[in-house]
């Protein structure tokens, strides 16, 4: 796994991209600290997700938004999981 750290984000990768944290005020009014940002390669039914974007054939792009490090639970370690066994 490689971290790479940004101005706009910490993206965590294997060969592509599995899970992207970044602050959603530098770009819109938002209250929320941070979002995490998983592709997969199927539509997690949740609504847990704020949104679900579809960017490319196979993969879309799951936004969680985080308030504090309660947000992360099984739930979402199973699916950063997911998204880390894809990114092979």
């Amino acid at each position: 796994m490689e971290v790479r750290v940004s101005k706009s984000q910490v993206s965590f990768r294997r060969r592509r991209g599995f899970a992207y944290l970044w602050r959603p005020g530098a770009y819109v009014k938002s209250e929320v600290p941070v979002v995490l940002s998983l592709p997969l390669p199927y539509e997690a039914e949740s609504a847990r997700f704020k949104e679900i974007a579809h960017p490319s054939p196979g993969i879309w792009m799951h936004h969680l938004e985080l308030l504090d490090s309660s947000g992360l639970d099984a739930e979402v370690a199973e699916w950063m999981r997911q998204a880390y066994d894809s990114a092979a």
